[in-house]
């Protein structure tokens, strides 16, 4: 079953010789549970597919499905509580509340959504990704390599429909990047969680079920 589906999207800036293709007519499937990389060089068009993956910027053309949802149908607020429900964001950055504990930081987007929060679920998630000791820590107090791994936890709080992931190791060391991409891929496989992440290196997207390639705003292989 196609948890994601995006048609024909494209992008552009600018007009007339000034214009800037930076999707030019990209269409993709991902299946639930798929843990999908899509790869390219910087300038390649990667950022711009996932932000409008995510429904953080709209496209010049085509549709993006998530969850059998036209997300770009939504009016903007729909479209922001949508994404707090069915749409987990790791970035490069971790974008960890300074003042928030570790415990704080993973159950904000529940707590912004009004729900309640299953304990359980969060501890399975915490334990899994090696934050259960860690609970009451500053983002501060943490590593890099745990903040990102704090990121992924929030990310997965919800359990949202797909998590998206730009560039999630950018930020860490070679070994460390391993450490966290491995457990990215068992919390994807011990909670049926589809994934896709952008990266540039061809080692950390071989990680993945499946890599797409993309080069000029367009995807030129899908292995």
């Amino acid at each position: 079953m196609n948890i994601l589906q995006a048609q024909d999207l494209k992008k552009t800036y600018g007009s007339g010789d000034n214009i800037v293709h930076a999707l030019d007519g990209v269409s993709l499937n991902v299946e639930k549970g798929e843990f999908v990389s899509i790869v390219g060089t910087s300038g390649s068009g990667k950022s711009t597919l996932l932000h409008m993956l995510g429904g953080l910027d709209r496209p010049t053309a085509g549709t993006v499905t998530i969850d059998g949802q036209n997300i770009f149908s939504l009016k903007e607020e729909a479209l922001t509580i949508f994404r707090r429900r069915k749409i987990g964001f790791v970035f490069q950055a971790y974008n960890l509340v300074p003042v928030l504990n570790v415990y704080e930081n993973i159950v904000m987007p529940i707590e912004l959504d009004g729900r309640s929060i299953d304990n359980a679920y969060i501890q399975q998630i915490t334990q899994t990704l090696g934050l259960d000791q860690r609970l009451d820590a500053l983002p501060n107090q943490l590593s890099g390599g745990q903040q990102q791994r704090v990121a992924i936890a929030r990310a997965l709080a919800c359990a949202p429909a797909i998590i998206l992931a730009d560039e999630p190791t950018g930020n860490l060391d070679s070994k460390t990047s391993q450490d966290v991409l491995s457990l990215l891929k068992v919390t994807s496989q011990k909670f049926s969680q589809t994934i896709v992440m952008i990266t540039h290196s061809e080692e950390i997207a071989q990680m993945a079920d499946r890599i797409i390639r993309i080069e000029d705003g367009r995807i030129v292989t899908r292995n």
